[in-house]
């Protein structure tokens, strides 16, 4: 071996053979989480190594780009490789974690979590068929000039539009990215439902959702017009009526999603700016990435999710007095009306 395959060797044993700290400072997660979704890669043979290069290091390589936003030619100097290389590599790594998502990105369970039946009489048995909820979120996308103004939106930059739908342990059960910066919520939340791999909600379960989403069968979202936000009420103001309580506890549940939203770019910093990587590398970086979160959470949080005191300290006011795009359902809307006024009566 040439001394170059030696040093290289021996910095990969520091990176993910080395200590647990430095390992999730550049990897992302903890030695082990790395090394079984390198076995099930291996496994799977979704990707394969040679004699030149493991699955070890070519998902070290594509972790380096999305969760240090590295570019391919800093990842090439570490790494002792060329650019190229770099950037083959990354591809691979990317198409494999997208087959990976299709087992990972799913609803694992329609039972109610622990988070509502532990809380009786505050969450429980109000919300019994929640299993979660859902939301869109802005990432910084990069796409040619004669798209950029549907992609610019409620940002100063071009930005791409990604639904989610998560359950109460953090895990995505269904993302669904690409659109444009400037489409509203409504839309995207409707091409999600109407697409044959789109997202099912099971019968009799439901996800919360902001007041920028209308009432509708399997979508609850809070009350418009009444206090919503968790810092509205700290301090000595209580919920002065039914609608007040019902929103101070759907927002209590439903901030989840921003937990949620936030440990994922808290993780991966790929999405603290624009990349410069074809639209349709993007979209793909996304669904990867969401993968690997929620391979991450199987053992559980860890140093990069926030906890519910943490978020709630830092807790951001969200605009919910967007007008919603479709009248509410009636039939959802009395739901809610008859969940908000049981609270109010079991409290009083």
């Amino acid at each position: 071996m040439i001394d170059r395959d030696v040093e290289r060797l021996r910095r990969l044993g520091r990176l993910y053979h080395g200590t647990e700290p430095n390992c999730i400072s550049e990897l992302r997660m903890r030695k082990d989480v790395f090394h079984r979704l390198c076995a099930e890669l291996r496994s799977r043979a979704l990707l394969e190594e040679t004699v030149h290069v493991t699955i070890e290091e070519q998902l070290a390589m594509f972790i380096h780009a999305v969760g240090q936003n590295w570019p391919a030619r800093a990842i090439a100097f570490e790494f002792l490789r060329s650019t190229e290389f770099v950037s083959r590599y990354f591809n691979l790594v990317l198409d494999a974690l997208c087959v990976l998502a299709r087992d990972l990105i799913c609803i694992k369970s329609v039972e109610t979590h622990s988070k509502i039946t532990s809380s009786p009489g505050r969450f429980h048995p109000y919300f019994e068929g929640c299993i979660g909820a859902l939301d869109g979120t802005h990432i910084p996308a990069c796409v040619p000039i004669h798209m950029q103004d549907r992609f610019r939106g409620r940002k100063s930059i071009t930005t791409q539009n990604v639904h989610a739908a998560i359950d109460f342990d953090l895990r995505f059960v269904y993302v669904l990215a690409g659109w444009e910066g400037s489409a509203h919520d409504s839309c995207v939340l409707q091409d999600a439902l109407s697409r044959p791999s789109g997202l099912k909600i099971p019968e009799g379960k439901y996800f919360l959702a902001d007041a920028g989403y209308a009432a509708r069968p399997d979508v609850l979202p809070p009350y418009g017009g009444a206090r919503y936000h968790l810092k509205e009420f700290r301090g000595t103001r209580e919920p002065e009526n039914a609608r007040e309580l019902f929103n101070l506890r759907h927002s209590t549940l439903r901030t989840t999603i921003e937990r949620a939203f936030g440990t994922l770019k808290n993780r991966f910093k790929i999405f603290g700016s624009q990349p410069f990587f074809p639209f349709k590398t993007q979209v793909k970086i996304v669904m990867a990435c969401c993968a690997v979160h929620n391979w991450i959470l199987e053992d559980g949080p860890d140093e990069y999710v926030y906890d519910d005191v943490a978020w709630y300290e830092a807790l951001p006011r969200s605009n919910h007095t967007r007008s919603n795009m479709r009248k509410e359902n009636v039939a959802w809307s009395n739901k809610r009306d008859e969940l908000a006024n049981k609270m109010w009566e079991d409290k009083l």
